[in-house]
């Protein structure tokens, strides 16, 4: 049962009590109601024939006619390729669409306007999914890693303290893609959230320590694997895989919520947070 723990209960939770409350349904502070995501979503989906039989030569039409169809579900279409085996479209998406969701609805619709026009197929239930952005994995993770060294503090002493608390795991390649039964994904977000009053930031050692113990921990428990973290006093970098069956809004909302009981604040973070896709391509080049 969801439940709210105060400001007093929290404070008074040792770190290991603490971890146990990310364990548990919480109700959230942050929600789809009370936000606003600002991003930079492109999802890839490619799809063949089963048996390796070619494609009808009305797929393109089938395409074009799901297209408007495909915005109302939240996705854009943008470009499509087709080739004799194989068909690819690239899509701006809203950020509430999950990878599972999307590989589905984009799947179901073609299915239903290709039987809609007498060429009913069987699509294979491998299916090839990836996020595509400006930016390729390499700058990102460069990005993120390097950003107490962008950062405008004078005291060089200061920049060094900070410096603890960027993290790089290369245990986690995000060049890697998670397989499905279904099919596999390729799925990389560049999360920020930024604290809701930047005139008072997070200087407290102990706090800037909490945030750094219980990233990975908020990740594990959403199945997702991160990359790079880099945390500084009013802004926090994350650059992870994530998990298909989350939209980049529900992951977003989940580091929020969960930093946020944590650090025992009732609102820690401003509710204007970003989430962008990248992969091994820039999205320039497939335009």
């Amino acid at each position: 049962m969801s439940h709210r723990l105060s400001h007093e209960d929290i404070a008074q939770l040792s770190f290991e009590d603490a971890l146990e409350t990310l364990k548990t349904e919480l109700t959230p502070l942050y929600t789809l109601e009370n936000t606003t995501c600002v991003h930079a979503l492109h999802y890839s989906w490619a799809g063949w024939r089963s048996q390796g039989v070619p494609l009808p030569t009305s797929i393109g039409q089938a395409v074009e006619q799901c297209s408007s169809l495909w915005q109302q579900d939240g996705f854009q279409l943008g470009k499509q390729s087709i080739k004799a085996d194989m068909v690819q479209c690239l899509f701006a998406v809203a950020p509430e669409i999950a990878p599972v969701k999307f590989t589905q609805r984009v799947k179901g619709r073609l299915d239903h306007q290709l039987r809609q026009q007498g060429d009913a197929i069987k699509f294979s239930r491998k299916v090839g999914f990836r996020c595509l952005g400006e930016n390729i994995r390499e700058t990102v993770n460069n990005y993120v890693h390097k950003q107490v060294c962008k950062s405008d503090y004078i005291d060089s002493r200061y920049k060094q303290f900070l410096s603890q608390f960027t993290v790089a795991d290369d245990s986690n390649d995000l060049a890697i893609p998670v397989a499905k039964s279904h099919g596999r994904y390729w799925y990389n977000i560049h999360l920020v959230i930024v604290v809701a009053d930047r005139n008072f930031p997070i200087k407290a050692e102990d706090k800037l320590e909490q945030i750094r113990a219980y990233i990975p921990r908020i990740a594990q428990k959403k199945g997702c694997e991160i990359a790079h973290f880099s945390i500084l006093p009013d802004h926090i970098h994350i650059a992870l895989k994530g998990n298909p069956e989350l939209s980049p809004y529900e992951i977003g909302l989940s580091f929020m919520n969960n930093l946020s009981y944590v650090l025992g604040f009732n609102w820690t973070w401003s509710n204007e947070f970003y989430v962008g896709t990248f992969s091994e391509y820039a999205l320039s080049k497939l335009r």
